[in-house]
C-alpha cells in the first residue's frame, strides 16, 4: 500500500495550519513505516487530499475513475471561513456549498477533532466522518530555557518582563482586535503577536488595527518553526482568542512546550479540555483580562506547573506516531473494502451531481415566499 499526500500549491499555504498539517502526516507516516509519496506521477493506491482547490477535486474524481481510494482532509468549514478575508461572510454560503461538493468526493473524510466531526456530519456530505488529530511531534516540541532566554534577549524583553505570546494569520475569527485592545488594558505586560502580516485579503480595519502603536504591542510577523520554539519557551503564557476552530495546531505546540495556556471558552475545546485543568478559559475581554493577570501575578501563578504538565498529557494524546497508526489504519480499512463497480460509481456521481447543481424551481420560490 502506497499513499499519495496531495496538497497542492503547497508554497502557498505552507504558512497555514493546513500547510503545517501536511508535514505533521509525513512524520506521521514515517513513524509508523506507512509508504507514501508527494509526486502524483508515482504508483500509489490511496490519494489523502488536503486541499479544496479545483486541482485537488479533479485529482479525487480522476482516482475514483481509476478505481483508487480517497481520503479527504476536512480541515476547512463554513464556519472557520467567516470572520477571515475580505469578502469572506458574503461567499460563506457558496464555499460551503464547494466544500461540500469537494468532501464528496471522499471514500472517508477526516476531521481533526470531534468538534468538527460533528459540523462536517452536519453538512449531510453522504460520507463517513473519523477524527484524527492533526497531531503534534513531541520529539521536536521540547522545553529548552537556554532558547526562551536566546528569544527574550532577540526581542529586547527582560528577565522580569512578563511576556504574552500568540500565533496565528492576523484576522478577525484569530481574534486579533481583542489581542490588540487587551495589549491596551494590560501596558504593565509585553504583548507578541507571530503571523504574515502581507496577505493582500487582510481587511481594511485589521490593516488600520495592526499599525495601533502601544510600547507593549510587537507584531514581528511570521518566523520559523525553530524560531517559534523558542517563543513558546521565553513566554509567560501563551493566549488563543480565536473564536473558531477546527483544531489549532499551535495550541497543541504550546501544550507541548509546557507553556500556559489562556483560550476562549469555544465549542471545539469543551470536550478535551477544562478550564483550570489543562488550560485556562475565558470568554469575553474582562474574563480575559481578569484570567491572565491572576495567571501572571495572582492566585493562579502556584497552580501553572500543575496545570501545563495535564496540558501536556493532553499533547501526548496527540502525538505523531498516534496519529499515524490512525490514518494507516484508515487506509488499510479502505483498502480492504470491495471496490464498487465503475459503472455504478459514475451512475451515483452524475446522480449527486444533478442534485447538488439543479437549479431551485420558481414555483418552489414562490411557496416559500408564501
Amino acid at each position: 500500500m502506497k499513499v499519495l499526500l496531495y496538497s497542492g500549491a503547497q508554497k502557498m499555504i505552507e504558512k497555514s495550519g493546513v500547510g503545517r498539517a501536511i508535514y505533521h502526516q509525513m512524520e506521521a507516516l514515517d513513524a509508523n513505516q506507512v509508504e507514501y509519496t508527494t509526486d502524483m506521477r508515482e504508483d500509489w493506491d490511496v490519494a489523502h487530499i488536503n486541499t479544496i482547490f479545483p486541482k485537488s477535486f479533479l485529482l479525487a474524481r480522476r482516482a475514483h475513475h481509476q478505481g483508487k481510494k480517497v481520503v479527504y482532509h476536512g480541515h476547512s468549514t463554513e464556519e472557520d471561513f467567516r470572520n477571515s478575508f475580505i469578502g469572506s461572510n458574503l461567499v460563506a454560503p457558496l464555499f460551503k456549498k464547494w466544500l461540500k461538493l469537494c468532501y464528496s468526493q471522499g471514500d472517508v473524510v477526516i476531521a481533526p477533532t470531534p468538534y468538527a466531526k460533528r459540523l462536517l456530519d452536519g453538512y449531510h456530505i453522504g460520507r463517513p466522518v473519523v477524527s484524527i488529530s492533526n497531531g503534534i511531534d513531541l520529539s521536536f516540541y521540547q522545553r529548552d530555557e537556554e532558547a526562551g532566554k536566546a528569544f527574550r534577549r532577540k526581542y529586547g524583553f527582560s528577565d522580569e518582563d512578563r511576556v504574552v505570546l500568540s500565533v496565528g494569520l492576523p484576522i478577525d475569527r484569530k481574534g486579533i482586535l481583542d489581542f490588540i485592545e487587551l495589549a491596551g488594558r494590560l501596558p504593565q505586560y509585553q504583548f507578541i503577536w507571530f503571523g504574515d502580516l502581507s496577505l493582500p485579503m487582510i481587511p481594511p480595519h485589521i490593516r488600520e488595527a495592526l499599525g495601533t502603536k502601544l510600547p507593549n504591542l510587537h507584531f514581528p510577523g511570521y518566523i520559523p518553526k525553530e524560531e517559534l520554539r523558542d517563543a513558546y519557551c521565553g513566554s509567560d503564557v501563551f493566549l488563543f482568542m480565536t473564536k473558531e476552530e477546527t483544531e489549532g495546531i499551535v495550541l497543541l505546540e504550546a501544550l507541548a512546550m509546557k507553556c500556559p495556556v489562556l483560550v476562549r471558552d469555544i465549542p471545539i475545546y469543551e470536550d478535551w479540555l477544562t478550564d483550570g485543568r489543562q488550560v485556562y478559559k475565558a470568554s469575553a475581554l474582562d474574563g480575559f483580562e481578569e484570567k491572565l493577570t491572576a495567571m501572571l501575578d495572582g492566585a493562579e501563578r502556584e497552580n501553572l506547573a500543575r496545570v501545563t504538565e495535564a496540558g501536556y498529557d493532553v499533547a501526548k494524546s496527540r502525538s505523531i506516531a498516534t496519529v499515524g497508526w490512525q490514518l494507516a489504519r484508515e487506509y488499510r480499512h479502505l483498502m480492504e473494502q470491495t471496490p464498487e463497480p465503475l459503472e455504478l460509481k459514475k451512475e451515483k456521481t452524475r446522480r449527486s451531481w444533478q442534485r447538488k447543481l439543479s437549479p431551485v424551481p420558481v414555483r418552489s420560490i414562490f411557496n416559500r415566499a408564501k
